[in-house]
């Protein structure tokens, strides 16, 4: 008998649960970005299209600092955590197996095994004993601890990407007498840079999106996006609220839709 493929699509209700779980994700974000526009100030009465909240977050000065904060901490912490995961990911599929490969794995993804919250308490009790030696308050702390929680997230898809690449360009270039380094640069680089890119973008949004870590870590005028949204809802639930999270969700769409342009191409 021919062995079949297994298609998830054929089994019974399949498409009616995947279905509800794309109404009870999407219909709430739907709901946010339509009420953004919203020309009153009371949530949940329809009073008239405008773009006045979206004004009116533009020139909140809090947003604007928050927001100058997300984008420093995600973009610095981004970059460092993918490059560390590039080298990572190298030194783990360009190498013969060694001794501690399995351990070195656990360490490169404990991250996503770990609830966030522990992580954050973990750094809580280390971060403050560094500032009462210190005395450095600065955006240091957060950047670290963000570069940390995002390896793993930017490390997946650049091994990914060097697992599934043709390894006889780079056999070829070998057999030219080309260098490491000069068949790194023009051969390995190359075809990884759309894994590289994927990478950085998800550890972009994975560090612009987190909450916990950055309200456990944070000193005060060191709000980012989420502390500064989580803060407010707390004092007042407003339409510009919605403008700001509408803005913030667009920016993180954008970001995963770039990365699956990069991606979707094979070699």
């Amino acid at each position: 008998m021919a062995n079949r493929s297994f298609d998830v699509r054929k089994l019974p209700g399949a498409a009616a649960i995947a279905i509800t779980c794309f109404v009870i994700l999407y219909i709430p974000m739907a709901i946010l970005v339509f009420y953004s526009f919203n020309a009153g100030k009371v949530i949940g009465n329809w009073e008239g299209a405008s773009l006045k909240w979206y004004g009116a977050a533009i020139h909140n000065q809090a947003f604007l600092d928050a927001a100058l904060n997300s984008l420093i901490l995600a973009t610095t912490a981004s970059v460092i955590s993918t490059l560390l995961a590039t080298m990572a990911a190298l030194a783990t599929t360009r190498n013969e197996r060694f001794r501690g490969e399995g351990v070195i794995h656990i360490i490169l993804n404990q991250p996503l095994m770990v609830p966030e919250i522990v992580l954050a308490i973990a750094l809580v009790i280390i971060v403050g004993q560094i500032k009462q030696v210190t005395g450095y308050t600065g955006l240091g702390f957060l950047i670290a601890a963000h570069t940390a929680f995002c390896i793993p997230f930017a490390y997946l898809p650049i091994r990914a990407r060097l697992e599934g690449m043709d390894l006889s360009l780079e056999t070829a270039a070998a057999d030219l007498y080309a260098s490491r380094f000069y068949t790194f640069r023009r051969v390995t680089l190359p075809l990884l840079s759309p894994g590289i890119l994927s990478g950085f973008m998800l550890a972009f949004v994975i560090s612009l999106d987190d909450l916990v870590i950055s309200d456990f870590l944070k000193s005060p005028g060191q709000d980012t996006l989420p502390t500064y949204l989580m803060g407010e809802l707390k004092r007042n639930l407003t339409s510009e609220i919605y403008a700001i999270s509408s803005l913030l969700l667009l920016l993180s769409v954008l970001i995963v839709a770039g990365s699956w342009v990069a991606t979707r191409k094979k070699d």
